[in-house]
């Protein structure tokens, strides 16, 4: 058994114009939650703990686009994602269409251990939610004027919006982009390619697996939209060889059960992580973008992802420890 592992993501697909100071406001997010993590390792908390504390650090900050700073639907309102699962006996939790829980990661944490459910949505989540006690919020908690002014841009243009971080004031040069062929999503145009979901994935001294996901979607997304986040096998999934979570393209996740096949590949074709990472992203995702980061049971990490960069950080229990965005 290699030790404890942990590695966090802030979503795939960056604005290669993005501000040095959002990527250092990135980077040093993505070191306090793997700073975060690492003391509770070291604490030997579990796996499946770690991940919802990690998870809900990132919920609560409104860099990326999960809990507070999610994106916003066609209506101008929240409605978030999430998914839990716990490597050992497959244990695993998720809710969508949550739009007053203030950390949905430990609303799916509940659902797979107070409920006999493993998923649970919209108005059933969030009377399971009250029922639980768990702290609810106002819909405009979630709700940053940076979002408010990207939906408007949005809706202007008729269209979904990935990257709904880049500022106002650089929408001409979204505009330059209109000359360029556009990119498609399941045949339809979109503006800007840049999810910022979150995801954690651990391995914790015991060899045991967990992974977690959050999100707030598309910005400018219809009403009722599920995307990859929540289900597992597609955005997160883990077992008792690994843990996995994806970000990206969530419509091509689905199609490839991306984090479910990272396992399967390792499983039946006996190939190490990083090699069933590379797989997975190389032949599963057909057209779509997207990435995804890993641990296995014997504490390795890996990362994978064929958009332009992905926010993402790493830590091992030997004292390795890399926070990166690109290449």
């Amino acid at each position: 058994m290699g030790g404890w592992a942990i590695v966090v993501h802030g979503g795939a697909g960056v604005d290669p114009n993005l501000p040095n100071e959002r990527q250092e406001q990135a980077k040093q997010l993505l070191t306090g939650c793997l700073n975060l993590g690492i003391s509770a390792l070291r604490s030997s908390l579990p796996a499946i703990d770690v991940v919802e504390l990690v998870v809900r650090e990132l919920e609560s900050d409104p860099f990326f686009n999960s809990g507070r700073g999610s994106a916003l639907s066609e209506n101008g309102t929240v409605e978030m994602e999430a998914s839990i699962m716990d490597g050992p006996r497959r244990r695993c939790g998720a809710v969508s269409g949550i739009t007053t829980v203030k950390n949905p990661i430990s609303l799916a944490r509940l659902v797979m251990d107070k409920s006999p459910h493993s998923y649970l949505a919209f108005q059933g989540a969030e009377e399971f939610a009250k029922q639980q006690g768990v702290e609810m919020v106002d819909n405009d908690y979630f709700i940053t004027e940076d979002n408010l002014g990207m939906l408007k841009l949005a809706k202007e243009t008729n269209s979904i919006m990935f990257d709904y971080r880049i500022p106002l004031l650089g929408s001409d040069s979204c505009g330059t982009a209109v000359d360029s062929p556009p990119l498609m999503m399941n045949g339809l145009p979109i503006s800007i390619y840049s999810p910022e979901t979150v995801g954690c994935v651990v391995v914790d001294s015991q060899g045991r697996c967990a992974a977690g996901t959050s999100t707030g979607g598309l910005m400018n997304k219809k009403i009722g939209r599920i995307g990859d986040s929540p289900l597992i096998g597609a955005g997160t999934y883990a077992g008792d060889l690994c843990g996995v979570s994806c970000t990206g393209e969530g419509e091509a996740i689905i199609r490839g059960t991306l984090a479910r096949d990272v396992a399967a590949v390792m499983e039946y074709k006996g190939l190490p992580l990083q090699e069933a990472v590379d797989f997975v992203i190389k032949n599963r995702l057909d057209d779509g973008q997207a990435g995804l980061i890993a641990v296995s049971s014997k504490g390795e990490v890996a990362y994978g992802f064929n958009s332009n960069g992905m926010f993402r950080g790493c830590a091992t229990e030997d004292g390795f420890m890399e926070v990166g965005i690109w290449e």
